[in-house]
């Protein structure tokens, strides 16, 4: 109604497409990303001692938060490992 263009993204494998469609796009531009509402996202320049604080405050809020962190642990070295080409 608005005349956006937009694109749902639903797999990680999808991500880099509807970026190439909304920068590609000659109006405004939407991405819907389906995430796992129970991994809450980082910053991609998160300092060690943020990191450390996030571990904590996750860990008081839930103890049964080891999953939680271990697929943010996940997420955060999947940002920083080479890329294959």
């Amino acid at each position: 109604m608005l005349g956006l263009g937009g694109v749902r993204v639903e797999r990680p494998e999808a991500v880099g497409a509807a970026w190439d469609q909304a920068f590609g796009s000659d109006r405004p531009f939407v991405i819907d990303a389906l995430a796992d509402p129970n991994v809450p996202p980082l910053p991609p320049h998160i300092t060690l001692e943020q990191a450390k604080s996030f571990t904590s405050a996750i860990l008081k809020r839930d103890v049964e938060a080891i999953g939680l962190l271990r697929q943010t642990f996940k997420d955060v070295a999947a940002s920083v490992r080479p890329r294959k080409k």
